[in-house]
């Protein structure tokens, strides 16, 4: 990939027009300096003079053959195609200022153009010449031309050093530079570069657009390689800034420039082949890419992505060998290989050759976006000349020229070109950035095609700056799209966790916690769920969570239903013995009265179990403790009159005992009735102060909910359990000591084994029910009420159910009158 200014395509019918006008241009007299060392390689006059600052050839610097030796001096080589180029284009766009009647009308543009072969030195040396005053000059005929020798404006160069170079030298001078091809961004600080301007973006944004390039590929682990001096230096920095900014990071960063030790070079070769990067960005020149490229030939290093700066596409490895000043000739002889002094049988120049039979760098046309920046610039020069000079009709010859009136100018001058592209400078003298995405790709031929498969717009909105057609785009056969990873992306339902060390495209994958969830690919943290809600198996989304309550359906459920209704139809069945046999003797001694009560109680007991099932809500908590409450102290309270009826019945046998008058059946009513009123106070002060309320209970449980019933008031609860346990103990109490009393009355040693199983599941349920999870406390509470219950039942009215039912004889008057007696007499 590499990147080139958007700029329509040009045909062979203009190329080839530019290169015969710059060849007879190049035959014409040219008048030559006097007492300068410079000399202009391209010159004419004209009314307004333009300067240029190119390099024509490339250069080779001889190095000392020791340390003791002086370098030799520089010597330029061979001829350097592209600057030609542009320098055509500088020419092509003066002669059509000069042959136009609404630009500087009745005014000639002249230029003087110094080759700077890449050297700093010659490019200082040329813009001083350029800067200088008036001077004596000649033409080959000796007729004197006194024309100013100053400029008003400098076009060049290619270089960012060079530029740099020139610019500050100039800038006391306030004589404006124009470059069609400096990229870097230090060039933007007006501060060291008042007078310096481009028609080529400045790299910080190119370096913005690779970054974004780099990123919609998926390539977030990249190498990168930068040319040692100002252009590469800067342009990486800039890029590595956004690339960070994107979530891009560089496995490598290393500088080279082509006149490197041997060794450094390979070292950046196996920086390259030890790498895991598969994408390689480069901010290098094309004589340096030369080198790294076949140095990784060499050692069979292959199968990397590149994607490169602007430089690339603009540089074919053609070089003609030319020296010397005669630049037209030279080129024109290069270029189709012949001789205009033919010797030895060399085919002879006609100065008529057809360039469209030519094939080289010279003749791409993909140069033409960049042939357009100078072409840019030389108007951009125009038209602030055109302001100055007050040009409508004529221009006024009065005004006094000055370079730095052309610099104030050129800050405030907006023209469009023939294609409809608007022409300006920004406050930092740079002007728009658009660029065109060019993808390399191999013909059938053998050669490299240059295909523009996408646009980079500046202007626009961050989201639209990049437009790609990836249809359009070709990709080596060893380098596939979106494999230049550190780490594989973490999917969905795990989070990035940096590893130690490595930059932050390095990360392993984490599943997230329970109770948490990532939906996105390479997330960087799991998003926990609401309070209601739970991760699922795979942690991508948050589902309900499960509801947990005892409910009919289930198995325990069902089991303790089956329980509670089964002890309800037992004490309904004793209800009906009793009932049926009421008037027998074993009935009618103990108390039948208390004993339906009691029996009415224990059926209630039953029942209320069942308040205990299914979903709590807000009645059903309050009645499953206020019935449990008060059934309960019903149930007590009649065992406790029972109770009281024994001893007081065993008192009433003894001589003179009048005790039973105090505790007749009126009596034992108001005892039951009064008991089960203090509970029942004792339950409307709870309901009113705090009552039990539907509770969701997510401590005990991460992943379900447990639906509960909270207590409101604990006092009222405990309360409410204290009042039912006093009674018990009580009730125990009594019957413990009325257990030695005679068989036929000892009803109390039945009580005392009932309310021994009662109190002993009740101390045994209080432990037990802050030790079970969940719906288990419920079950475990329901197990306690059905357990005592079960246990007064059986206790109290199977023994007697026995003799009913199967011990008749037993069932009479007399033989329970002649057992008391017996009873009585051994006691005396």
């Amino acid at each position: 990939m590499t990147f080139t200014q958007s700029w329509p395509e040009q045909g062979w019918a203009f190329l080839h027009l530019l290169l015969v006008a710059s060849f007879s241009h190049a035959r014409e007299p040219v008048c030559q300096q006097i007492g300068k060392i410079e000399e202009p390689q391209i010159f004419k006059d004209g009314d307004v003079m333009l300067g240029g600052i190119l390099s024509f050839h490339s250069r080779w610097i001889n190095k000392q053959d020791n340390y003791t030796q002086k370098p030799k001096p520089l010597q330029c080589t061979s001829l350097n195609l592209m600057d030609f180029q542009f320098a055509q284009a500088m020419l092509f766009a003066i002669a059509k200022i000069n042959n136009s009647s609404d630009i500087l009308p009745g005014l000639s543009l002249g230029y003087k153009m110094y080759d700077a072969c890449g050297s700093i030195a010659r490019a200082v040396s040329g813009a001083l010449a350029l800067a200088n005053g008036n001077e004596a000059t000649f033409v080959s005929s000796e007729t004197p031309c006194t024309k100013s020798a100053q400029v008003q404006a400098i076009l060049g160069e290619n270089s960012s050093s060079l530029c740099m170079a020139i610019a500050t030298i100039i800038g006391p001078f306030h004589l404006p530079l124009i470059s069609h091809f400096a990229t870097c961004a230090c060039l933007s600080d007006k501060a060291k570069y008042p007078s310096f301007f481009r028609t080529i973006p400045s790299d910080l944004y190119q370096s913005r657009a690779l970054a974004q390039l780099v990123r919609h590929f998926g390539w977030t682990w990249v190498g990168a390689i930068r040319k040692n001096d100002d252009y590469g230096n800067n342009g990486m920095a800039a890029f590595t800034e956004t690339a960070h900014q994107l979530g891009i990071c560089l496995e490598y960063s290393v500088s080279f420039f082509r006149t490197n030790p041997e060794e450094k070079i390979l070292n950046i070769v196996n920086v390259i082949k030890h790498s895991s990067a598969k994408v390689i960005v480069a901010f290098m020149s094309y004589m340096d890419m030369n080198v790294i490229m076949h140095k990784l030939s060499y050692h069979n290093v292959s199968g990397y992505q590149w994607v490169g700066s602007e430089v690339w596409i603009l540089h074919a490895p053609t070089p003609l060998n030319s020296s010397g000043n005669q630049l037209f000739t030279k080129f024109w002889e290069a270029l189709f290989s012949c001789e205009f002094n033919s010797k030895n049988n060399q085919k002879r120049c006609t100065g008529t050759e057809d360039l469209s039979d030519v094939k080289n760098s010279f003749t791409d046309m993909s140069l033409m976006p960049i042939f357009n920046n100078v072409y840019k610039g030389v108007y951009a020069v125009a038209h602030a000349l055109h302001k100055i000079l007050k040009c409508n009709k004529t221009c006024d010859t009065n005004v006094t020229l000055d370079p730095s009136m052309v610099r104030m100018h050129l800050r405030n001058i907006r023209f469009p070109t023939k294609e409809g592209e608007e022409v300006y400078f920004n406050e930092n003298g740079d002007p728009a950035a658009k660029y065109e995405i060019i993808n390399w790709q191999p013909t059938a031929q053998g050669t490299v095609e240059f295909v523009t498969v996408g646009l980079y717009d500046a202007s626009l909105p961050v989201d639209r700056q990049l437009t790609l057609q990836n249809a359009s785009l070709f990709w080596a056969q060893n380098s596939k799209q979106g494999t230049s990873i550190c780490s594989k992306p973490c999917l969905p339902g795990t989070r990035k966790v940096l590893q130690k060390g490595k930059p932050v495209c390095c990360y392993d994958c984490t599943p997230c916690a329970e109770g948490e969830i990532s939906n996105t690919t390479d997330s960087i943290t799991c998003i926990q769920c609401p309070p209601d809600f739970w991760s699922n198996a795979q942690r991508v989304a948050c589902v309900k969570k499960e509801t947990e309550f005892l409910s009919y359906e289930e198995i325990l459920g069902a089991l303790l239903t089956a329980a509670s209704l089964f002890g309800t139809c037992l004490t309904c069945v004793v209800a009906w013995i009793f009932l049926k046999y009421r008037k027998t003797p074993i009935v009618r001694a103990n108390n039948s009265e208390l004993s339906f009560l009691l029996l009415f109680s224990l059926s209630l007991c039953f029942l209320c179990s069942l308040t205990f099932i299914g979903r709590p809500t807000e009645w059903s908590c309050m009645l499953r403790h206020i019935a449990f409450g008060i059934t309960f102290v019903l149930c007590i309270s009649c065992v406790l009159g029972k109770t009281i009826v024994v001893l007081m019945a065993f008192r009433a046998t003894l001589p003179g005992s009048n005790v039973m008058k105090w505790f007749g059946p009126l009596q034992q009513r108001l005892s039951v009735i009064a008991f089960t009123l203090i509970q029942v106070l004792i339950c409307v002060l709870w309901l009113t102060i705090s009552p039990p309320f539907p509770f969701k209970s997510m401590k005990l449980f991460t992943y379900k909910i447990i639906m509960e019933c909270a207590m409101g008031s604990a006092i009222g609860f405990w309360a409410v359990l204290g009042y039912i346990g006093l009674l018990a103990v009580l009730c125990f109490v009594l019957a413990f000591l009325a257990r030695k009393l005679p068989d036929n009355f000892n009803e109390a040693k039945f009580i005392t084994f009932s309310m021994l199983i009662f109190c002993a599941f009740w101390i045994t349920f209080i432990p037990a029910y802050v030790s079970s999870p969940g719906k288990f406390s419920v079950a475990v509470e329901i197990f306690a009420i059905l357990a005592s219950s079960y246990g007064l039942l059986l206790c109290i009215f199977v023994p007697k159910c026995y003799v009913i039912l199967f011990k008749p004889e037993k069932n009479t008057k007399k033989n329970i009158m002649g057992k008391s007696r017996a009873t009585l007499k051994t006691n005396k």
